[in-house]
């Protein structure tokens, strides 16, 4: 019997007996060329046509991990340590910002470009100035980094992949279980929001939620090949009100249970979270309810 597998929140029922003979028959492949011939063998791709190399990487080292397979040994040095790292000082101003908006627009919302210098300013200040910290995104996301108009930086806003279940978030958009675990790519989580700590604007943080909530079905779409229906966040209510999130538009659906954001087995226990909603088209709980 095939395993039952949940990759980037879609079931998924590996051959098992397809890739043991790969591994017989090619011994001195590496796992990225065994990756790969599975994703064309399966036909795995994103929806810009671009196979799902890392997803199936994930999928292999999690089959090992049950004991279904042994896969050969690595041919060089795993990048995931490397990039969660604590990331590298990168120089930046840092002089206190106390003004109207008015006097720093218009911002720049730029998406940095994965290895260049916004992209590793980007994991530093959110490594040095979040409290969650930053660690390295797995599956579709998103990154914002916000400068003025004179290039001070002022904020970086994280997008990632949507919570396994909720009940709140769930209930509200009224999808059952199977429904949700083909569409859940559809709603992205707001994972990590940061207005660095010298700044202090006014409407600032809510003006930036809604002008990214504007623009990244698009962003998107454009990088993925696939739409957004909703954006969720969850915060902390012993830290804070979300009161951005409310004067943006969000909507409270709820509170979490205190379990972690894909916890499938009972075992995460966390601080208790109110969960918000953004939709990004008016009739995005049928869309989402969709059956496909």
């Amino acid at each position: 019997m095939k395993p039952i597998m949940v990759i980037q929140g879609r079931q998924f029922h590996p051959d098992i007996g397809v890739i043991r003979k790969l591994l017989a028959e090619y011994p001195g492949w590496g796992r990225t060329r065994l990756s790969v011939e599975l994703c064309e063998r399966w036909e795995w791709r994103n929806p810009n046509g671009q196979l799902r190399d890392m997803a199936c990487r994930n999928l292999l080292l999690r089959l090992e991990k049950l004991g279904h397979i042994v896969l050969p040994p690595r041919q060089r040095k795993s990048t995931n340590g490397c990039r969660n790292r604590s990331p590298q000082w990168v120089s930046h101003r840092s002089d206190p910002i106390e003004d109207r908006l008015k006097a720093l627009r218009p911002l720049h919302v730029g998406c940095p470009e994965p290895g260049s210098r916004q992209d590793k300013l980007f994991r530093y200040l959110l490594s040095n100035h979040h409290y969650l910290g930053y660690r390295n995104t797995v599956g579709e996301s998103m990154k914002y980094l916000v400068h003025s108009r004179d290039g001070r930086a002022l904020a970086c806003v994280l997008f990632g992949a949507a919570a396994w279940k909720s009940a709140s978030r769930d209930a509200y958009i009224g999808w059952p279980a199977p429904v949700r675990e083909r569409n859940l790519r559809q709603v992205t989580n707001n994972s990590r929001f940061l207005v660095l700590p010298w700044v202090q604007v006014p409407h600032l943080a809510s003006h930036l939620l809604a002008r990214i909530a504007r623009r990244i079905g698009t962003d998107w779409r454009d990088k993925y090949g696939h739409p957004l229906y909703c954006l969720e966040t969850f915060v902390d209510r012993s830290r804070y009100r979300g009161t951005c999130y409310r004067a943006a538009n969000w909507r409270w659906v709820g509170r979490s249970t205190g379990r972690g954001r894909n916890d499938r087995h009972h075992r995460l226990q966390v601080s208790a979270k109110d969960i918000y909603l953004y939709p990004l088209v008016g009739d995005f709980q049928r869309r989402l309810r969709h059956d496909t």
